[in-house]
């Protein structure tokens, strides 16, 4: 958790880095503005034409009865893509459009469900969600408290009393 507060913090500053020593001495202070403006509108259009198209695509799975996995992650990753397109600067925005665009969102998808969303759900259901259930026998086998030898026990019918 604290690497992901730490990569959090450290974006904006590689933001303001590129901003101050490659953008405005290169382009210009007002030129750097227009673009991060520009990139930031035409970013902001991406996100809601995918998201309609992402909408349509649950609506379709849902009206088939199947769950929008896929669907639902892609929903996620365009929530984060428009934070970041709403954050200005030009990393935020090289990071956000990766997320919106399609063919990069997929790789990025398929680590979110390995990662991510894979390890919580089986946390939670106890790996039955997943598939990942152990049915072979007892767990934990080998620590067996309850491992009877016949020499462990003496059986005798009452006390004091010989047979």
């Amino acid at each position: 958790m604290l690497r992901i507060i730490g990569l959090l913090l450290l974006i904006p500053l590689m933001d303001v880095v590129v901003l101050l020593l490659l953008a405005v001495p290169n382009i210009g202070a007002t030129a750097t503005i227009l673009l991060v403006v520009l990139t930031g509108l035409v970013g902001m259009l991406l996100v809601r034409a995918e998201g309609r198209h992402t909408l349509r695509r649950i609506q379709r799975k849902l009206a088939r009865g199947t769950l929008p996995e896929d669907e639902l992650i892609d929903g996620a990753l365009l929530v984060a893509a428009g934070a970041f397109l709403l954050t200005p600067g030009l990393v935020t925005d090289l990071l956000g459009f990766l997320l919106v665009l399609p063919p990069t969102r997929y790789p990025v998808r398929v680590a979110v469900r390995r990662w991510v969303v894979r390890p919580y759900v089986d946390a939670k259901t106890g790996g039955f969600a997943t598939g990942r259930v152990y049915t072979g026998g007892f767990p934990n086998d080998d620590d067996d408290p309850y491992d009877l030898d016949d020499d462990d026990y003496e059986m005798s019918r009452g006390s004091g009393s010989d047979n």
